[in-house]
């Protein structure tokens, strides 16, 4: 019997990182998840509307959460910083009920809708390893990573409230799901620091270092390739990835794959891909 959850692709799935969101129908389609469809559902405001209007973004992530709840599911993305988005919304409407039923009014009066509390924000990550369980998904590995991988979480789920039942200091989730993928986890001090993904518009040449830096430990920790849990980092740490070299004059060279990516090829999706990611990570990686 399929697992069903609500959803959502965040900002980027289903623009700058299309690679994502044609993983993400076929890997779950094998681990029994029924993924439900939020049509309606828009933008959170990507911690950009939040800089002007906290009260905005609330109200458009409690919209979202109201759209899932109606269905009576949970909601889940590939991108923690859309996770670590919705979590901050549930974590503000839990711990001031009057600032929740202002953005609830907000809502209501807009949308015709609000959110009640009952639907709650889950990470593809933490929903593998917690309700699929790493058993589940090494049975269902046809071809098996064997390559050092750099687990890359970033700092927003791993802010209070958005770590599921992981280590906000020390995570793990990541590092398991490598190894039932048949992958060996690479263990690098930058593993959740910011790669400055909002700013890169704003603070270009401060972003680019950020990024590199990840990137050059990651390397000189010896990993192959990077596997990222967000949709948002994942465009920094792969499209400006040169750009980055330059600016810091670091060694940045190296294949970026997100979660959803990773799980699918070792599911047996997109097998061509998955050969040229090792091709990749054997030029440039390695």
């Amino acid at each position: 019997m399929a697992v069903k959850i609500a959803y959502y692709p965040g900002n980027a799935a289903r623009a700058a990182s299309y690679e994502v969101e044609d993983c993400i129908q076929p890997l779950c389609k094998t681990l029994g998840i029924q993924l439900i469809e939020l049509p309606k559902a828009s933008s959170d405001g990507g911690n950009i509307i939040k800089q002007s209007s906290p009260k905005l973004q609330h109200a458009l992530v409690a919209r979202n959460l109201a759209l899932a709840e109606m269905k009576g599911v949970d909601v889940m993305t590939t991108c923690a910083t859309s996770y670590g988005i919705m979590c901050d919304t549930v974590d503000e409407f839990s711990s001031d009920m009057g600032f929740a039923n202002t953005v609830n009014n907000l809502v209501a009066r807009t949308t015709g809708i609000e959110y009640q509390g009952e639907s709650k924000p889950r990470h593809l990550l933490h929903f593998l390893v917690e309700e699929i369980g790493l058993d589940t998904v090494r049975d269902a590995v046809i071809n098996p990573i064997r390559m050092n991988v750099a687990p890359y979480y970033g700092p927003n789920m791993q802010r209070q409230g958005a770590t599921a039942g992981d280590d906000a200091f020390m995570p793990t989730y990541l590092e398991q799901l490598i190894v039932a993928l048949g992958g060996t986890p690479v263990d690098y001090d930058s593993k959740c620091q910011s790669v400055g993904a909002p700013a890169l518009l704003t603070l270009n040449k401060p972003v680019m270092k950020m990024t590199a830096a990840v990137l050059a430990d990651a390397k000189s920790s010896g990993a192959d390739l990077m596997v990222s849990a967000c949709t948002v980092s994942h465009s920094n740490l792969d499209s400006y990835q040169s750009k980055a070299a330059k600016v810091s004059g670091k060694d940045t060279s190296m294949p970026i794959v997100h979660l959803a990516e990773l799980v699918a090829f070792a599911l047996g999706h997109f097998p061509d891909r998955f050969a040229q990611l090792r091709v990749r990570s054997l030029v440039i990686g390695g």
